[in-house]
């Protein structure tokens, strides 16, 4: 069966799973959304930069004769899950998702949910306080009618511009992080309140524990909504639909 992979990457389980396919010899295409300056190198063949929505993945799924599509963006990736969902669908190319599953609040956490980014910025309104704004680079903009506050940013690259919150002290560096660095950062700052979208998995929850353990409320952002779509929950169970061309009724030979 002749097999040609676009794993949707961005995240650890995106990493492992092309080290895995590597490994298996299965000929695969990595695409980065090209958010991040300097992404990490992958033992695949790269590509960086959007599609063009579901026309422009469409034309690159038939151009590049590609037989499945895993996406293994983040979670709160939510337009190109979309514009993956509806593509594989029109031109019948199996599609799973390797997702994380989401935070769940355990004893010790003091957690205030919101369905969104919006909701988050409404949830900062009042006095000032120290923020860990973890949210990524692109939400920040967003957070600009809460100039109140002092924000700590932990960011991928260094800004190229000036950022659009009047108090904030950026720290350039890559996770993952441990708890114990996390608890460190947030007294080293005098951090109040964490904000976090609810990403999930083990890479970016030192800061929840964190969080956890020093007494610290966190302002949590709800997941996007996702069209239905099959789901895995770690490469081993991706790499058997592989093998399995989807097992999903949904051909590979499209005459590409």
């Amino acid at each position: 069966m002749r097999i040609n992979l676009l794993i949707l990457g961005g995240t650890t389980e995106a990493k492992a799973l092309a080290q895995a396919v590597a490994k298996a010899e299965i000929p695969a295409i990595f695409s980065l959304a090209g958010r991040v300056a300097r992404p990490l190198d992958q033992p695949v063949p790269m590509r960086t930069g959007g599609f063009g929505g579901v026309e422009g993945l469409c034309d690159f799924l038939r151009r590049e004769a590609i037989t499945h599509v895993v996406d293994a963006t983040h979670p709160f990736a939510a337009q190109m899950s979309r514009n993956a969902v509806a593509a594989c669908a029109r031109i019948g190319v199996p599609l799973i998702a390797l997702s994380r599953a989401p935070w769940r609040a355990v004893d010790g956490d003091q957690w205030q949910r919101v369905p969104d980014m919006a909701g988050a910025v409404a949830a900062l309104a009042g006095p000032r306080r120290v923020v860990m704004l973890a949210v990524g680079r692109m939400h920040l903009a967003e957070f600009a009618p809460n100039p109140q506050h002092r924000y700590l940013l932990r960011l991928v690259d260094p800004p190229e511009a000036p950022l659009p919150l009047p108090d904030c002290h950026v720290i350039v560096a890559r996770g993952p992080f441990s708890e114990a660095e996390d608890r460190a950062l947030m007294q080293e700052h005098g951090v109040e309140i964490v904000v976090s979208k609810n990403a999930g998995g083990r890479g970016a929850e030192a800061k929840i524990a964190a969080a956890r353990g020093l007494g610290l409320p966190v302002i949590m952002i709800d997941r996007p909504a996702i069209p239905a779509r099959r789901e895995a929950s770690d490469v081993a169970e991706v790499l058997n639909w592989i093998s399995h061309s989807g097992s999903d009724g949904a051909g590979t030979d499209r005459g590409v």
